[in-house]
């Protein structure tokens, strides 16, 4: 008997009976299966969306940088007497200076590239302004022409024709229907490393009436800066499209929205 006050002895534990054991349960093969099967449906709702979002976000930022280009272009008119600059002017230093800067001979993605000695730069003073973050420079049918970016949009030759004086602005019929800027490239199957069994797109720096160098990355649409000072995205003409990448919509605005 124990003492008075003491607590009771308590009964020895067998030393033959099992330890207790911790059970986690865990996924069937079935359950895993289904696990992953619903994870991939979730990701394929999810992808457009994603895709959608990230599309809008850099037309948006591609329409803020048109926007940018199109003001020092204004902004030069205004220093220049109303009058446009040449889509390209001087030769030196074994190189062209075209508007958007100097670009050297050589061999394309090795070829020197400076955008201070352009006509806008004075008003930009930012090189990544002029590039497009739609245009997929890392894809494996792009070609650069120069080392690093050169510049994703085009200018409109019939308003800066190359070698002469630009038009004057005031002399313009209808300036809301005149692109001066747009998002542009070319199909290159002459210059490595394309090839005429290997075609490859390019940036291209400007258009006309007869060669499919708009490039309507956003949405099969283009981005375009009119005379006025307005943005808006645009079509392609009928019947205009490149076809030697099936995979890139290339083509021709409409003829009333060139020519000055």
């Amino acid at each position: 008997m124990s003492e008075r006050g003491s607590s009771p002895k308590l009964s020895a534990v067998n030393p033959r009976a099992p330890s207790p054991v911790a059970y986690f349960g865990g996924f069937t093969l079935i359950e895993l299966l289904v696990s992953v099967g619903l994870i991939a449906l979730l990701a394929g709702l999810l992808l457009p969306s994603l895709l959608k979002s990230r599309q809008l976000a850099n037309s948006t930022q591609c329409l803020a940088h048109l926007r940018q280009v199109g003001l020092a272009s204004q902004l030069y008119w205004d220093d220049h007497g109303g009058r446009a600059f040449s889509e390209r002017s001087i030769r030196t230093n074994n190189g062209w200076t075209y508007w958007f800067g100097w670009l050297a001979d050589g061999s394309e993605g090795l070829r020197k590239f400076d955008p201070t000695l352009g006509p806008l730069w004075p008003y930009l003073q930012n090189h990544k302004i002029g590039i497009c973050p739609a245009l997929n420079r890392s894809a494996t049918d792009f070609k650069s022409k120069a080392q690093g970016a050169g510049y994703g949009f085009g200018y409109n030759l019939l308003v800066g024709t190359r070698g002469e004086s630009g038009i004057r602005i005031s002399t313009l019929r209808a300036p809301s229907d005149l692109v001066v800027f747009a998002d542009c490239a070319q199909v290159n199957d002459f210059q490595p490393p394309a090839t005429p069994d290997k075609p490859m797109l390019e940036e291209f720096y400007y258009f006309d009436l007869t060669t499919p160098t708009i490039h309507f990355r956003h949405r099969e649409k283009t981005q375009c800066w009119f005379a006025d000072g307005h943005v808006a995205g645009e079509i392609p003409r009928a019947n205009s499209l490149d076809t030697r990448l099936p995979l890139h919509i290339l083509g021709l605005l409409q003829e009333n929205q060139i020519r000055p």
